[in-house]
C-alpha cells in the first residue's frame, strides 16, 4: 500500500504540529504534514528541534481513534515509537525507546516524537504526532549534547526525505491499526521490551526528591509512568519531568 496520498509537504513552514492543529477539523484520519525546513519545529519540554532545511524527516501525523479511552492515550505514542524503531531496523539499526519517546541508537538521540492529545468524554478524539527523524545531517549546531543520523551511522548521507517518509508511516500506522484491533497490550508489551536502559543499572536525577539516584529501569505503569528499582531494592514510579536521565 502506498501512503503518499497521506502525506502533504511543505517547502517551509513554522511547526507541521502547529499547522495540522489549525487544519485537523477539515483533515481525515491518518493524515499527514511534512516539510523540508520547519522555522519554528517543536521538541520537548518546549525544546527547539534543530535541523538543516532538506536533510531530515519533519513531519506531523493526525490520529482519530475510533475507541480509545482517555487512560490508554500514551498507546498511540507507543505505536508511533514503535513504528520509528521498526523503519530503522530496515537501515540494520538497532533502536530503543528513551522513555517516554525519544529513539535512541546506543547513547545517542536520532529521532524525538511530540504528541499532543485530545480529550473528550473520556475518549482520544484525536492526537497529532509530530517526529523529527535525523537522515542526512551530519554537523549539529545547537547544545544537544548527542545528536546521531542515519548518515552518521550507516557512512552515507543521499537519504530523499520524500522517499524515506512512506516507508516510516507504512510501519506507524500498522501499529496505529493494531491499537485500533484492540491489541493494546501487544504494543504496551513491545515498548517495555525494548526500553532504552531497561534492566540497567544506571545513574539518574530525582527532581521530586532533588538527588541522584542509581537505578534500573523495569518498564512503565498504568498511568504511563516509568517505574524504576532503586539500588536499595524499593521501586518508585515518575511522571514526565520528574527523572533526568544522566547521560
Amino acid at each position: 500500500m502506498s501512503y503518499t496520498e497521506n502525506i502533504k509537504w511543505f517547502d517551509t513552514i513554522d511547526s507541521t504540529n502547529n499547522q495540522l492543529l489549525i487544519d485537523k477539523a477539515n483533515l481525515p484520519d491518518k493524515s499527514v504534514y511534512a516539510a523540508l525546513f520547519q522555522t519554528a519545529g517543536k521538541g520537548q519540554r518546549g525544546n527547539k528541534w534543530e535541523s538543516r532545511s532538506g536533510e531530515n524527516l519533519t513531519f506531523s501525523v493526525l490520529f482519530r481513534p475510533t475507541d480509545i479511552a482517555s487512560n490508554q492515550q500514551f498507546t498511540i505514542s507507543q505505536a508511533v515509537a514503535l513504528g520509528i524503531v521498526d523503519y530503522l531496523a530496515e537501515k540494520s539499526l538497532i533502536a530503543k525507546i528513551k522513555w517516554p519517546n525519544d529513539i535512541y541508537i546506543c547513547d545517542l538521540k536520532i529521532c524525538g516524537i511530540l504528541i499532543e492529545n485530545t480529550i473528550s468524554n473520556d475518549k482520544l478524539t484525536y492526537s497529532v504526532a509530530g517526529a523529527g527523524i535525523n537522515l542526512n545531517q551530519t554537523k549539529f549546531d545547537s547544545n544537544a549534547p548527542n545528536p546521531t543520523s542515519v548518515a552518521l551511522l550507516k557512512g552515507t548521507a543521499d537519504y530523499s526525505p520524500v522517499d524515506e517518509l512512506p516507508q516510516v508511516l507504512k510501519h506507524i500506522f500498522r501499529h496505529y491499526d493494531a491499537l485500533q484491533h484492540g491489541e493494546t497490550q501487544e504494543i504496551a508489551q513491545r515498548y517495555t521490551d525494548i526500553l532504552y536502559r531497561r534492566g540497567e543499572q544506571h545513574r539518574y536525577f530525582d527532581c521530586i526528591d532533588n538527588k541522584e539516584v542509581t537505578a534500573s529501569i523495569t518498564g512503565i505503569d498504568e498511568a504511563a509512568r516509568l517505574l524504576l528499582t532503586l539500588s536499595d531494592g524499593s521501586t518508585k514510579s515518575y511522571a514526565f519531568k520528574e527523572l533526568k536521565y544522566i547521560l
